[in-house]
């Protein structure tokens, strides 16, 4: 199975190269030779690969400062993504595109469902919504998955972050006060080469339209930080202190949900799929990014 990726850099696109294994090819997409902005150049970029299943990993990932950059955000998530789906509809490969928890705004007091309206509150949830209607109108044949809060051993991410400030801190101050599902990159991968091998071979209506797809459990920031610095500390690294604050202390310029969790119940059902606890996979990660130290 060929699956073209966009977002060659990305954590999900890294992480899909990671486990390819078998009889799957990943065929990534990147620039400078395939911008999402170019329609062109998506649709040349797709042709080209052949792919039996494409995904859409690519986005602009800067939730603050998308704030002041609205026309380039709306391009990449809204109209880039509608150009990917148009290649996949073109070559009649099924589509897998990724969105974001941050097209709600929060204020439920449970876990979000598929069939909540979204009403985001910045400039990155506006645009990754514009991009899931454009999807879905674009290409029937696709499946749109929320994920939320994504960290791995590659990239720019929150456990990175936080393994860094370990080294010189210990006290650090983190939000406690706005909740969501941790969601490890190569778990991810995982469920999207499961869904990838079904989709293809199963036209059933089930398996196509929106989806929640986030690591199980919840946590706030500071259960998140805390969970890392155990991690860091049971591999010989100092055990910094997370001090628990909220978000009215540690504003930023993009609004943040304060309730980021999102119900995966319709993806088990549909396909069988459940992405593994948070904390079993902060342990994998930190195992690959902390050098166990002699005591």
């Amino acid at each position: 199975m060929r699956i073209a990726v966009t977002g060659f850099k990305g954590q999900v696109a890294t992480s899909l190269i990671e486990r390819a294994a078998g009889d799957l090819a990943i065929v990534a997409l990147a620039r400078p030779e395939v911008t999402l902005e170019d329609r062109m150049a998506v649709l040349e970029g797709v042709a080209r690969a052949r792919p039996d299943v494409v995904i859409n990993a690519a986005a602009y990932t800067a939730v603050d400062k998308a704030e002041q950059e609205e026309w380039l955000a709306t391009q990449v998530n809204g109209n880039g993504a509608d150009h990917v789906a148009e290649a996949a509809a073109k070559v009649g490969a099924p589509l897998l595109h990724l969105s974001t928890d941050y097209v709600f705004d929060g204020n439920l007091d449970r876990p979000y469902r598929e069939d909540d309206p979204p009403n985001p509150t910045g400039v990155y949830g506006r645009s990754k919504l514009i991009g899931e209607k454009l999807v879905a109108e674009r290409c029937e044949n696709s499946a749109i998955l929320r994920t939320a809060w994504v960290y791995s051993p590659f990239g720019a991410n929150f456990v990175k972050t936080m393994l860094r400030l370990n080294e010189t801190k210990d006290e650090i101050g983190v939000v406690a006060d706005q909740r969501g599902n941790p969601s490890y990159a190569l778990d991810i991968a995982d469920a999207l080469i499961a869904i990838a091998r079904r989709i293809r071979e199963d036209s059933s209506p089930a398996l196509r339209g929106l989806f929640h797809m986030t690591g199980s459990g919840e946590a706030t920031w500071a259960d998140f930080a805390e969970a890392i610095f155990e991690e860091a500390a049971a591999r010989g690294r100092r055990l910094t202190r997370v001090k628990r604050i909220a978000t009215v202390d540690y504003p930023t310029p993009a609004r943040r949900p304060l309730n980021s969790r999102l119900d995966n119940t319709k993806l088990k059902e549909s396909y069988g799929l459940a992405l593994p606890d948070w904390r079993a996979s902060v342990k994998l990660c930190c195992e690959r990014l902390i050098p166990m130290e002699v005591r």
